[in-house]
């Protein structure tokens, strides 16, 4: 476990899935990040990678051969080494080993940075290719964010507020896990998603073509938010598991199969590559 805080925030980080497990504001001493519950959800803030959602019968293929892999792929459960560590920063490390050869036939060191900017969090994802051929990849965020920030509220005083109007368009997921070709509109006035237990009913919000790169976490009755800037990301992900009081911002550099499509990694939507001796870094940022 690592620590780093300066005067606006306290943050503690796990060496398991080198994940996010306290985002705590010390001016309104409000814990924002969700704390884990495992009959409800049990995760704080997983780092996606080498995947993101589900993969057909959880098979990869690559070059003609299939590898097990499941959902989010397998950073979110592996034990990471930490580099380094001083007042405001943290860099994680999980390199390719033997056991990450048998689902994920590269070479690589795969590292998460974490750094305190004022009163904000950048978390860095960095991949170096340490193989002789192209690395294909997803990589994402996922972390949970406690809403109601504040006791006597309810979940439906919070909306997210985009950073320009949008018409959001969401893509539909099957039971399974997988997208289905659809597409449905999500009402919103002006650039405001009010959040509502129901709204995930059918599985997480999947947004591909957004105009704003930060959407923020804010309430009818006060003016706290949390914000989430993701300039490097395409797709970005809005979720909360049933029962939870919490909803989750996860930018996205990839995503889960189509139904009926089950093509070699290389293929895959919003798939990103790296060529050898390269080294690739995307960041997002979260602010209170």
């Amino acid at each position: 476990m690592a620590t780093i805080e300066n005067e606006f925030l306290k943050v503690e980080i796990s060496t398991k899935g080198a994940q996010l497990t306290s985002v705590y504001n010390k001016e309104n001493k409000t814990e924002h990040l969700w704390q884990g519950d495992a009959n409800i959800w049990g995760y704080h803030a997983p780092n996606l990678f080498p995947v993101i959602g589900g993969l057909i019968n959880d098979e990869l293929l690559v070059d003609g051969k299939t590898y097990h892999m499941g959902r989010h792929g397998f950073a979110r459960q592996s034990e990471f080494i930490l580099l380094e560590n001083d007042n405001v920063s943290a860099i994680y490390s999980l390199p390719g080993s033997e056991k990450t050869l048998a689902e994920y036939p590269y070479k690589f060191d795969f590292q998460v940075l974490y750094n305190l900017i004022d009163n904000a969090l950048r978390v860095t994802y960095k991949l170096i290719n340490l193989d002789k051929k192209t690395i294909y990849f997803s990589v994402g965020g996922h972390p949970a964010f406690n809403v109601p920030f504040y006791k006597g509220e309810k979940y439906e005083d919070y909306y997210l507020e985009f950073e320009t109007e949008e018409k959001l368009t969401t893509h539909l997921l099957s039971p399974d896990g997988f997208f289905n070709g659809e597409t449905h509109p999500v009402p919103t006035p002006g650039n405001k998603l009010y959040l509502k237990k129901d709204l995930f009913d059918h599985d997480a919000l999947v947004f591909k073509n957004l105009k704003s790169r930060e959407v923020c976490i804010k309430s009818d009755k006060h003016d706290k938010s949390i914000s989430v800037e993701f300039p490097h990301f395409n797709y970005l992900g809005i979720w909360a598991k049933g029962g939870g009081d919490f909803v989750c911002i996860e930018p996205w550099l990839g995503c889960a199969d189509t139904a009926g499509r089950h093509v070699d990694i290389s293929q895959k939507e919003d798939i990103q590559s790296l060529k050898v001796g390269h080294v690739f870094e995307a960041a997002f940022f979260i602010s209170v």
